[in-house]
């Protein structure tokens, strides 16, 4: 049997303009209202797949591994590990994770992967078993990243990673430590190389979106935010993502939207694409 649940890790507030790059303020302060210095609210969200007797857990949230000014100039709001005490709540430990799947390693999406701050203290892994799971060309423009994203990656990230003896690249649409039920699509408007996890269920796929649509409102075709590479491509990936989607009665899980988790993706008489049977929340979902 597999499920789904959804588990929150630390949230973020961020500029409402950086995150919907070219969209007017009077437009997306519709969809998602901004505080007084015009940033905007995002979680964190991951996905737990129980699949028979593993535990898989896509992404990791940002963390609490920022030092307190670092923590502040990104918006971190909770200074505690949120995500390792969602995990607990729903009655899983950093040992009984067997897979970690990042779609990239930003540090927004792996710094869950860390220890909590502490004064004087060293980063280490949280999670002591578990695969790490990263797709090939990700992990290189982690290795090796561009000028304008290189703020964005951990300092020895990848250094651990490789340590640890428990590192998988993939360079296909499978990976050796999730098995059948799952595989990827690709994706480089926002980064090179990221990995969309596609979920088999009964009544339609599930596909974790990350960064290609975080959120509700990115849904639209012409939303883009301004820490994409290559807005254009993204745009065209998005559309041939969603329509694929639509095709297949699929859902969509997001990881930065505030309030929605998940809904089905779906497109009107004109072509456009939405949302319906949004969830706020996602527990045991079954396939």
């Amino acid at each position: 049997m597999r499920t789904i649940t959804a588990v929150l890790g630390n949230s973020q507030r961020l500029d409402g303009g950086a995150m919907f790059g070219n969209a007017p303020k009077p437009m997306w302060e519709g969809w998602i209202k901004p505080d007084e210095q015009n940033r905007i609210p995002l979680a964190c969200r991951c996905m737990v797949v129980r699949d028979g007797d593993k535990t898989i857990l896509l992404e990791t949230g940002i963390g609490a591994f920022f030092d307190p000014k670092l923590r502040e100039r990104y918006g971190v709001v909770e200074p505690h590990h949120v995500l390792l005490e969602s995990l607990a709540a729903i009655g899983i430990r950093p040992e009984d994770v067997d897979v970690v799947v990042f779609s990239h390693l930003h540090f927004d999406h792996a710094g869950g992967a860390l220890t909590a701050w502490s004064e004087g203290g060293t980063a280490q892994l949280v999670f002591p078993r578990a695969v790490y799971v990263v797709g090939a060309e990700a992990w290189q423009r982690a290795v090796a990243p561009h000028a304008r994203d290189k703020a964005s990656f951990i300092p020895g990230l990848t250094t651990m990673l490789a340590g640890s003896g428990r590192l998988e690249l993939a360079a296909s649409d499978r990976a050796a430590a999730l098995g059948p039920g799952f595989r990827f699509h690709r994706s480089s408007g926002h980064t090179p190389g990221l990995l969309l996890t596609e979920v088999e269920m009964q009544d339609g796929p599930v596909l974790f979106a990350a960064d290609l649509i975080p959120g509700k409102a990115w849904v639209h075709l012409p939303i883009t935010m301004g820490y994409d590479r290559y807005p254009e491509l993204l745009i065209d990936e998005k559309a041939t993502l969603l329509t694929d989607l639509v095709g297949r009665n699929g859902r969509l899980f997001f990881t930065h939207d505030p309030v929605v988790a998940m809904a089905r993706v779906t497109r009107d008489e004109r072509g456009r694409f939405g949302t319906t049977e949004e969830q706020t929340s996602v527990t045991d979902l079954a396939a």
